[in-house]
């Protein structure tokens, strides 16, 4: 994962807007790119940060 990254799940009952794709972000969690958005959405609680699964998950880049 590049260090400009981060990957990150909604924290329990929470439903966090990626400002980059304008749609929420998946349950089971995205790579986003790591500024200051993300780090007070990690500060807040409202998403945590965890290690992306072995398997890439499918990047939500997609406005439908």
């Amino acid at each position: 994962m590049p260090e400009n990254t981060i990957f990150v799940k909604p924290a329990a009952g929470m439903r966090v807007v990626n400002p980059a794709t304008g749609q929420p972000l998946p349950a089971e969690g995205d790579t986003v790119e790591n500024g200051s958005y993300w780090i007070r959405r990690l500060d807040d609680g409202d998403v945590t940060e965890e290690t992306p699964p072995a398997t890439p998950v499918k990047a939500s880049s997609k406005k439908e």
